[in-house]
């Protein structure tokens, strides 16, 4: 599934370690140096690796929360004092984080690293590899995955530097909002092209020419709010580039939770560009997992019971006011989430949870709080703060732990004996292509191929849902079907700036700051680089 890209690492791992087993006595004929690695087509592409693997790193933990949790699709209270985490979680749901919050510390980094990676990859193919089509192609995949870097951090951060010298240490300041997504836009429509236009297992998990365009469509749907310019006929161009490759095509009803499963891959026909996980390898990838978030058949007092070879931690769950779009009862969507009462894997047997009374309820005033207490699993839509508000504590016994709906989408891998998870992560697929040229149609941009909002909706819905299908389109409608299609693949926040929701009240939140539509840059970024500005309102 994954062995092409895992190769590519696999090989740059092994090369790294060549040093250290050499008998210092003897001559060192095999050193790894910049003379004698890379020098082969194969070890260019080698060396690519180190920036893909900087990009898997946070994108499943930190980045997706900050997606998530600071919008009405995720929530993750404490229980009991547990995931706290220093009041992340609390500041993210309540828009009022800080410099200091951890989880904005560690994506800025992370970017800044991909950023850096990708600028000695850059830097070693322009020295090292003989001019030609392969180093061309190779330069451009690097330039996309700076790009992409870039794009993140201009949608998170707003107003950022732009470096993209290897070995350069000047300290540089802020470049406009304006600056930067022009600064994007060329080096994607300069990379193109020379990326592969080939999908499918060569280039799996690489950045290819509809990577490219997909980007490109994303930017152009929202270079409105980034810029203040309307690039809508734009994005329709860039969606029409990946419709006519011919290459893509919408995966059926019966496969749509298949694309999340850990058997996932290259054979997905919506997977425009997905990052590869492997349990095997470490990574980031249990802050999406049931294992980590979900616990939904797994009680914390009956783990010992499944001989689970880690514990399950903090469960982040959805919020009432999210979960209310999911209200098509014969879409196949609602398959990602967990409600209500819980049954095995059989459909059939009640998961029955032995606990004491006191255990169910810390708030038991009876007098038996000792004695065995039965209930099946059932959980619950609403989230509430009944152990300590302003702690953002749920409380830590069995009522606490079953408060909200999970998505169980990027369903856990049973072999993994790990957090680890063999799932990939799309960041484009195919739907997403299909309804940002509805909904940039919607926005004013002109219509082409014959496509209208109303037909490429309903192109969708016929490969999600038994209903009819619809009469008529409008954004908040469009808004509603992206809200089921993307859930918990880091989009929504995006989203909801877009259609101006993001100042809205969900949850406990009541703050409608629109400054809070980017994050601050963070306390140690700015230690490191005084010529840094800080952004509006922090």
């Amino acid at each position: 599934m994954k062995r092409s890209y895992i190769n590519v690492l696999f090989s740059v791992l092994i090369a790294s370690v060549m040093v250290s087993c050499h008998d210092l006595d003897v001559p060192v004929t095999t050193e790894l140096t910049t003379d004698v690695f890379p020098t082969t087509t194969e070890q260019f592409i080698s060396a690519s690796g180190p920036a893909y693997v900087a990009l898997r790193g946070n994108f499943g933990a930190e980045y997706f929360q900050q997606q998530s949790y600071t919008t009405d699709e995720g929530i993750m209270p404490a229980r009991g004092g547990n995931w706290y985490d220093g009041g992340q979680n609390q500041t993210f749901h309540y828009h009022n984080w800080t410099v200091d919050n951890t989880y904005i510390n560690g994506n800025w980094t992370w970017l800044s690293t991909i950023i850096g990676v990708s600028n000695q990859t850059i830097s070693i193919l322009q020295a090292k590899m003989p001019e030609g089509p392969d180093k061309q192609t190779g330069l451009s995949e690097m330039r996309m995955v700076r790009a992409f870097s870039y794009f993140m951090m201009m949608d998170n951060f707003g107003n950022v530097p732009i470096d993209t010298l290897y070995g350069d240490f000047t300290p540089r300041t802020n470049a406009s909002r304006v600056e930067v997504f022009n600064f994007i836009e060329k080096e994607i429509k300069n990379a193109i092209p020379n990326l592969s236009d080939v999908s499918g297992v060569a280039t799996y998990g690489r950045a290819n020419k509809w990577t490219a365009y997909a980007l490109l469509a994303k930017m152009y749907l929202n270079a409105e709010y980034y810029t203040g310019t309307k690039r809508y006929d734009d994005c329709i161009a860039a969606c029409d580039k990946i419709r006519a490759s011919g290459l893509y095509a919408l995966e059926p009803k019966s496969s749509y939770l298949k694309m999340f499963y850990p058997t996932n891959g290259p054979q997905m026909k919506e997977f425009i560009f997905a990052i590869p996980y492997d349990p095997a390898t470490t990574n980031t990838f249990p802050f999406r997992s049931v294992n980590n978030r979900s616990r939904y058949d797994v009680p914390r007092s009956e783990v010992k019971k499944f001989s689970l070879p880690f514990t399950p931690a903090g469960c982040a769950s959805t919020l009432p006011e999210y979960y209310a779009y999911f209200n098509d009862k014969a879409d196949v969507r609602n398959g990602q989430w967990l409600t209500g009462l819980q049954f095995m894997s059989d459909g059939v047997t009640p998961v029955n949870v032995t606990t004491t009374n006191i255990g169910y309820d810390q708030f038991y005033k009876g007098d038996a709080p000792s004695a065995a207490y039965t209930y099946q699993v059932n959980l619950t839509p609403d989230v509430t703060l009944r152990q300590n508000v302003s702690a953002f504590d749920a409380g830590n016994d069995e009522i606490a732990w079953h408060m909200g709906y999970r998505n169980i989408k990027f369903f856990p891998d049973a072999t993994s004996l790990n957090r680890n998870q063999n799932n990939d992560i799309p960041i484009f697929r195919y739907s997403d292509i299909v309804l940002m040229k509805a909904e940039a149609i919607l926005r004013g941009g002109a219509a082409t191929l014959g496509d209208s909002p109303l037909t490429l909706v309903n192109q969708l819905r016929a490969e999600r849902t038994t209903a009819a299908p619809l009469a008529s389109v409008d954004l908040e409608y469009l808004y509603a079907e992206r809200t089921r299609e993307f859930a918990w693949e880091g989009w929504h926040r995006n989203d909801m700036i877009r259609f101006g929701k993001y100042e809205g009240k969900w949850g406990f939140k009541t703050d409608t700051d629109i400054n809070h539509r980017i994050f601050p840059i963070p306390r140690v970024a700015l230690q490191l680089n005084p010529t840094l500005k800080q952004n509006p309102g922090y």
